[in-house]
């Protein structure tokens, strides 16, 4: 059996990671290709390098987010591959190239299936719907998102299998325990990175949230985001330390130190959440339902942040959280369920 794995940004990278181990152990051929929606080497290479990534065959290095110029090389590189399968992860736009670049000849597996924010304003939502239509086989992270789909009426196959990005937590946070990090006195991890929080005026709005609470912060600042701060002269306080992007192992490491994290970020929830470090992100709605009714997960309005220290403050991981996205072997489910 062969299988094409379509990658393109960073929670992409990590996914793949013990997703690759998991398809080789079952006697899977992998052939990956990396859309080139990421190209800074902080957010993409350096993922390649510390995970220990096979070199992807493909390298479309495109430096586009436009899922439309990304279709038709992707195309390209299955005609010439002819796998079994398309495996696309998650719900950026590199997902939704490699579904539509499949077409009806090669059957596409997605990762990640069956979340939803009920959130259409989000680009996300609006692939994760039309990834989910086109899929075969529906990799779901929880019952949760398995029955979302049974109600939509999706017709593809949907198996169970857990949370491939918490395989990923459960092999490389001992390691990123291990890293000699710089000491600093106790910190919050912040980051923003969407691109509805990096328009210009709710940025400075949430950085003025953010530097109104006194806390200390430590912010890997997206490129992105970094853009925007730098040509619309949004300052942010001494009390937030700004470092370039940080690796995986570097990232997590932050994150199982912190006192809390603030975040836009669907990975980072997760992550927190497994580290054991109480979130509040800053979105109206997240795909994450349950990090939420476990108590460890608070959701901020960025368009009104204000209350954004009020919750910081009110932060604290549950007592007793249930384990929320499976078990830390979803990769083998993965593979098991692309056999069946």
């Amino acid at each position: 059996m062969k299988v094409l794995t379509v990658v393109g940004n960073r929670p992409q990278f990590i996914k793949s990671a013990p997703l690759s181990l998991a398809l080789r152990a079952a006697g899977i051929e992998e052939v990956v290709l990396h859309s080139g929606q990421h190209w800074d080497p902080g957010m993409s290479q350096v993922f390649f390098d510390e995970l220990g990534l096979p070199e992807p065959q493909y390298r479309l290095d495109l430096r586009t987010a436009d899922a439309a110029a990304m279709t038709i090389p992707i195309r390209e590189a299955l005609e010439g591959e002819r796998p079994d399968w398309v495996l696309v992860l998650g719900d950026t736009n590199t997902t939704l190239a490699g579904a539509h670049a499949a077409g009806e000849e090669i059957a596409v597996a997605h990762v990640e299936a069956g979340l939803r924010s009920f959130d259409l304003s989000m680009p996300e939502e609006r692939n994760r719907i039309e990834v989910d239509r086109l899929a075969a086989l529906l990799l779901c992270p929880d019952e949760r998102s398995a029955t979302q789909l049974e109600t939509e009426g999706v017709p593809g196959r949907r198996e169970v299998v857990g949370d491939v990005m918490g395989d990923a937590t459960r092999i490389f946070a001992p390691i990123a325990r291990k890293l000699d990090l710089p000491e600093r006195q106790p910190y919050s991890v912040l980051t923003i990175h969407r691109e509805a929080n990096t328009e210009p005026a709710r940025l400075a709005g949430i950085v003025e949230a953010v530097n109104a609470t006194d806390a200390r912060f430590v912010f890997p600042v997206h490129p992105r985001t970094r853009h925007v701060l730098d040509e619309h002269g949004i300052r942010l306080g001494d009390t937030i330390e700004a470092v370039s992007p940080l690796g995986y192992l570097e990232m997590l490491a932050l994150v199982a130190e912190a006192t809390a994290v603030v975040t836009d970020s669907g990975g980072l929830q997760k992550e927190a959440y497994w580290l054991g470090v109480p979130c509040v992100t800053l979105r109206r709605s997240t795909e994450w339902v349950a990090t939420l009714e476990a108590g460890a997960n608070t959701l901020i309005d960025p368009d009104t942040p204000h209350e954004l220290g009020k919750a910081l403050s009110a932060a604290r991981f549950p007592e007793h959280a249930p384990v929320l996205y499976g078990d830390g072997h979803a990769a083998e489910r993965v593979a098991s369920a692309l056999y069946a």
